[in-house]
């Protein structure tokens, strides 16, 4: 997964996005250590003060916990994790309705198409 980042939102809030969507994706698995704010703001090519930022909101969505002794920590908590992906799943589908919209395809045209689509 790369670490593209483009200059419509704040880096921070991108980074953010992009762990979350590892987290969720089982990349960086509940309970395991995330690697070091250093080491992920150089892989992601970015400034380490944008990924503490980016890091800090997620400790706030509680996806992260930071241990003292072990670093930072995916939470354990699927039910959250559960969530964050749902969440993530519903905003991807409102923005392909909207995108359809735009097409000019009603909602029911746009379901019509997706059927016609998965059913090939």
């Amino acid at each position: 997964m790369t670490w593209e980042m483009s200059s419509d939102r704040p880096i921070y809030s991108q980074l953010y996005d992009k762990i979350l969507v590892r987290i969720v994706c089982g990349i960086y698995r509940a309970g395991t250590c995330l690697p070091s704010v250093r080491d992920l703001a150089a892989e992601a090519g970015v400034n380490p003060n944008a990924m503490q930022q980016a890091l800090t909101e997620l400790e706030r969505s509680r996806l992260i916990i930071t241990n003292r002794n072990n670093g930072r920590i995916v939470t354990e908590d699927m039910q959250l994790i559960n969530n964050a992906r749902y969440g993530l799943a519903l905003k991807q589908i409102n923005n392909f309705l909207v995108n359809m919209r735009e097409l000019g395809y009603t909602d029911q045209d746009t379901m019509t198409l997706v059927n016609n689509t998965i059913h090939k």
